[in-house]
């Protein structure tokens, strides 16, 4: 059976969405990834959409939504991805689910000729812990808390 995994930061615009698209293509037989936001920007960041679409992944169908619209999905996992460091302040799920962080820093944030690189920076970020994860033996909140702390 597959594990439902939320990927969750603020906005719901670019991690989030990064995870949920590389997860559901790299793990779609061990996992269901979904991706929400405390307070959802309501539009997928077209630079989120230009990195995946670089690395040949789907991005049809993709929307900024708010955990609310997944309330009826008991998730196995919750990883926030939102970066504390920054002072960003990450939502705090109350499911049952197993909670982990992996702070990433927000792409959005940069402007100017780094822009691209920081959203290919996310994404390698994620691509390698969500590598790493699919590598577990056990999902447990300090394996995935451990995962978190991974710099490419």
């Amino acid at each position: 059976m597959k594990k439902n995994i939320l990927f969750l930061c603020t906005g719901n615009s670019c991690r989030s969405i990064l995870a949920e698209v590389i997860l559901n293509h790299v793990g779609k037989e061990r996992f269901k990834a979904y991706s929400a936001g405390s307070f959802p920007t309501g539009k997928v960041n077209p630079d989120s959409l230009s990195v995946l679409e670089k690395h040949g992944l789907p991005i049809t169908g993709l929307s900024s939504q708010s955990w609310h619209d997944f309330s009826n999905i008991n998730f196995d996992l919750v990883i926030t991805v939102c970066d504390n460091a920054a002072g960003e302040v990450c939502p705090l799920y109350l499911g049952k689910a197993i909670k982990a962080h992996w702070g990433i820093a927000d792409p959005d944030k940069v402007v100017g000729e780094n822009r691209e690189s920081a959203f290919e920076k996310a994404f390698k970020q994620m691509e390698l812990r969500i590598d790493k994860m699919l590598k577990l033996d056990e999902l447990t909140q300090e394996n995935l808390n451990q995962i978190g702390n991974t710099t490419p």
